[in-house]
């Protein structure tokens, strides 16, 4: 009887295993359980041929319309005309809307296996020929044909997965060994009115697939099953042997729910257990207690603030200090609309530490908005921030700011104070991350608009600290990564709902740049906002001139969901084109400028700075003002082709907008169809200003990412059958049952089936990851 570990080329062969381990690699028995099917045609359901794109190797149910020979002339293409029949045979199928061509070349005998009106799985790569789909030489499954007996032990040789069958070589996988010039036996391998459709390379279809599954499944013994049996019975699932038996050979769509629902289980606890582990084994690392001190700097802070902290404020000012005087880090997620405080909710958790005799850093993911950090706390500690100045009474520290620009001398004197623990407060950017940077004592590290961060690099700032510091990372727009760890529940997480009073709505449009009224318009209403006595920003994706990402910030271009210009097509707009075209057109006799990440640090600090003072009306930027940015006298945003940036980047471009009491306004460019994914991304965007709704709409249109490992969204992926937007409930029922597990047994050594699915979901890489998180 096999078992989950059994190699393939047992049951199958030496030549099968070998095809599926290249193309797919599926090298043991559990590696083919699996595989699942990406889909399950019902007989008589045909394929969508629209869907179907040109590159993709594809499998189709379609039925035969149309035949023609077209008869070669003997001894052409350098030899005599091979027994099998030369000449071309194309066969016109359809699903009843649209039409696909399927072509052979000396395989004459296909006129009489594909008449008009049979119903065949054809598999393929999809081509293009004069505007026509088409399938070259594809491989064939009549789904009305006879099942055969498989003569031989193994798959090798009879399903033809080599290669071996059809005429001239070309039959393929699945086409079966016939002879010259006859139609190839037809071994159908599905059974029932459900048909699996198996994700499958070119030489190795959906139907060989479904053969190899029905070879071993009908072989496969008692699986040691990785969920108790007392969890199983508890949330009514299917044994795993049973769930590998309904999702490769359904009798109807219940048994495929069935399946599915007990294959998600397990997908669902490996994470949970891994994410269990790893909080017990947080809660055992052993940090410094932070509770701060009466009468120290947060005190002071909060009698000299100028405004009332919101509710909100106050309910995580006290849940973050509560974890940070525990004796285990702090590993917190703060979440927030644009503008909702949460810059003031982690300055009083920095002086929380420093209060605490420890040091607070924060890390920006550009300098722009470093410095505007560096120069708000300033600003909002006042004499605190002057410590060992004269003329200074009360609690103060040191605020300083490290970033790759900073004068050779400038940066020696900020490391050293940072050393010798006379700077108690750091902001910074990437350049804190260096091996030069030593902290004297930090208790505190809070990454601001953490979806600009990597985990690797918030764990490198992390490891500086004589024990682990707490962790605070905030975000407005939560990236899919984010939020599929806080429905996992690896975070704690706080939400700020209240904005502060005298914050104005902010409304947003999308203006199609093929209405040129709306254009019109666009621009006209900067003019009034500006006669007005405000101020607007001009956002383009692209700094120009031909190059790439912009230094010291991530760079910009089509965001991660797909959206943005293929090659060859439409670029997007330039800081370096718009901003003298707009001087000198639509905007000519304001006082227009230009700010993005490759200018000089100074010259970007200057620019920033009279824009703030009111010196300039129109400000062309790149993303170097997405977040951080706060200027209450600017009320309009034009992001121009919008359809460029992602759900997270738009939702926080507008929040630059409707700072101040007037109410602002954000337009959203674009020349993209009104009918494409990117218009309705950029239509659902306008409809809300909920982050957290926009950031299930980006985890709807992303994915999650590997909840696993490092990717930020869904390419690479540990889960394949969980959806986080449908499967809520199921993954917190999975944390529950986790938590119980790992509190009873932490190391599983009483559930060594579901420990051996652990260690082989957890490799060493996404281990490593894991511990970072």
């Amino acid at each position: 009887m096999l078992d989950l570990d059994t190699p393939l080329k047992g049951p199958l062969g030496t030549r099968t295993a070998a095809l599926l381990a290249d193309g797919l690699e599926l090298d043991t028995v559990g590696d083919l359980l699996d595989h699942l099917p990406r889909r399950y045609h019902e007989r008589g359901e045909l394929t969508d041929l629209h869907e179907l794109a040109v590159g993709e190797i594809a499998t189709v149910q379609a039925r035969v319309t149309k035949v023609v020979r077209h008869q070669g002339r003997p001894g052409s293409g350098g030899g005599p005309r091979r027994r099998g029949g030369g000449g071309r045979t194309e066969i016109t199928v359809t699903d009843g809307r649209g039409e696909l061509s399927l072509v052979f070349f000396n395989q004459q005998w296909r006129a009489k296996e594909l008449v008009p009106g049979t119903t065949a799985l054809f598999a393929g790569k999809v081509a293009e020929f004069r505007g026509r789909r088409q399938l070259i030489h594809p491989e064939v499954h009549l789904l009305d044909a006879p099942d055969p007996e498989d003569d031989a032990d193994g798959i090798d040789g009879a399903s033809g997965a080599d290669g071996a069958g059809g005429a001239d070589g070309a039959g393929g996988a699945g086409g079966g060994a016939a002879a010259a010039g006859e139609p190839a036996p037809v071994a159908a391998g599905f059974a029932g009115s459900l048909v699996p459709i198996y994700p499958a390379t070119a030489k190795i279809t959906s139907w060989t697939l479904a053969r190899c599954l029905r070879l071993v499944l009908d072989s496969l013994g008692e699986l040691d099953d990785p969920l108790p049996a007392v969890l199983r019975s508890r949330h009514r699932l299917a044994s795993l042997r049973r769930a590998y038996e309904l999702a490769h050979r359904p009798t109807s769509r219940a048994d495929i729910a069935v399946a599915r629902t007990r294959l998600k289980w397990d997908e669902a606890l490996v994470v949970q257990v891994a994410l269990a582990q790893r909080r017990r084994r947080a809660e055992l690392a052993a940090t410094v207690s932070r509770p701060g001190c009466a009468g120290g700097l947060l005190d002071a802070f909060d009698a000299a603030l100028p405004f009332a902290l919101t509710d909100g404020q106050r309910e995580v000012g006290e849940t973050i200090a509560a974890e940070m005087a525990r004796a285990f880090p702090m590993h917190r997620l703060l979440q927030g609309e644009v503008g909702s405080g949460k810059t003031v909710v982690a300055v009083r958790a920095m002086l929380t530490a420093v209060d605490s005799g420890g040091q607070a850093v924060m890390l920006a993911p550009t300098e722009t908005l470093a410095a505007q950090h560096h120069r708000s706390l300033l600003k909002l500690l006042g004499d605190q921030a002057r410590a060992g100045e004269l003329g200074v009474d009360g609690p103060a520290t040191r605020v300083a700011l490290l970033t790759g620009s900073m004068p050779a001398r400038a940066r020696r004197e900020v490391l050293a104070a940072v050393a010798d623990g006379s700077v108690g407060l750091v902001v910074g950017t990437h350049a804190l991350l260096g091996a030069d940077v030593a902290f004297a004592d930090l208790a505190l590290v809070v990454v601001d608009e953490q979806h600009r961060f990597g985990v690797e690099q918030r764990d490198e700032l992390r490891s500086r600290g004589r024990r682990p510091p707490h962790l605070l990372v905030m975000t407005a727009t939560p990236i899919p990564r984010t939020v599929a760890m806080t429905v996992f529940g690896d975070l704690e997480v706080s939400t700020l709902n209240q904005l502060p009073a005298g914050r104005s709505p902010i409304s947003t449009f999308v203006v199609p740049a093929a209405k040129s009224h709306f254009m019109d318009r666009m621009w006209g209403r900067v003019r009034d906002e500006v006669a007005a006595g405000h101020q607007a920003y001009v956002v383009c994706p692209r700094v120009g001139d031909g190059e790439g990402g912009e230094g010291g910030e991530e760079p910009s271009g089509p965001p991660a969901s797909g959206a943005g210009p293929r090659e060859g097509e439409r670029v997007g707009a330039t800081v370096t084109e718009v901003l003298p075209r707009l001087a000198t057109g639509e905007l000519a006799g304001l006082r227009v400028e230009g700010l993005h990440g490759r200018l000089p640090s100074p010259v970007r600090d200057e620019i920033m700075t009279r824009f703030a003072a009111g010196e300039v009306d129109v400000l062309v930027a790149t993303t170097v003002i997405e977040v951080g940015v706060d200027v209450p006298n600017a009320t309009v945003m034009i992001i121009m082709d919008a359809d460029w940036f992602g759900v997270s980047q738009l939702h926080q471009l507008r929040g630059r907008v409707g700072r101040g009491s007037a109410p602002g306004v954000c337009l959203l460019h674009t020349s993209v169809d009104g009918a494409a994914p990117a218009a309705e991304r950029l239509l659902a965007v306008a409809a809300t200003s909920d982050g957290a709704e926009l950031a299930r709409l980006d985890l709807a249109q992303r994915r999650e990412g590997d909840v696993l490992g490092a990717a930020q969204s869904g390419g690479r992926r540990s889960l394949r059958l969980l959806e986080l937007l449908r499967d809520e409930d199921l993954i917190r029922a999975a944390r529950e049952e986790a938590g119980a597990l790992v509190a009873a047994d932490p190391e599983l050594e009483g559930q060594p089936a579901l420990q051996r699915r652990l260690t082989a979901a957890l490799d060493e890489a996404s281990a490593a990851f894991l511990e970072k998180g």
